[in-house]
């Protein structure tokens, strides 16, 4: 069984920084593909950025330059930092991994809240 948990949210002022981290355990699959997902209040969740087991990272646009996304294969983890926090960037974050046989995101954390204050 494929489990996901994410840690690391919390309250932040804005413009400050943060790190969250996930942690994939499981048989089964190889969590090549790990990523984090952004899920503001009343909206939908959003893909912010995806990594490899090799080390190629992707960003969604709007991530790019705030956001970084980087992992451990030795610990089945993947971390993502963020700076210059905005207010906009409250919200749940998930992470997620690929399935091995399809490549579409399977499995899913339970999610870590981030509230950035002003």
């Amino acid at each position: 069984q494929v489990q996901l948990v994410e840690s690391g949210g919390g309250l932040v002022q804005a413009g400050g920084s943060l790190s969250l981290s996930c942690a994939a355990s499981g048989s089964g699959e190889s969590f090549n593909t790990m990523g984090w997902h952004h899920q503001a209040p009343g909206k939908q969740r959003e893909w912010i950025a995806g990594i490899t087991r090799g080390g190629l990272a992707n960003y969604e646009d709007s991530a790019k330059g705030r956001f970084t996304i980087s992992r451990d294969n030795a610990k089945n983890t993947i971390y993502l930092q963020v700076n210059g926090l905005k207010l906009e960037d409250t919200g749940v974050y998930y992470c997620s991994a690929a399935s091995s046989r399809t490549g579409l995101w399977a499995y899913w954390g339970q999610g870590t809240q981030v509230t950035v204050s002003s």
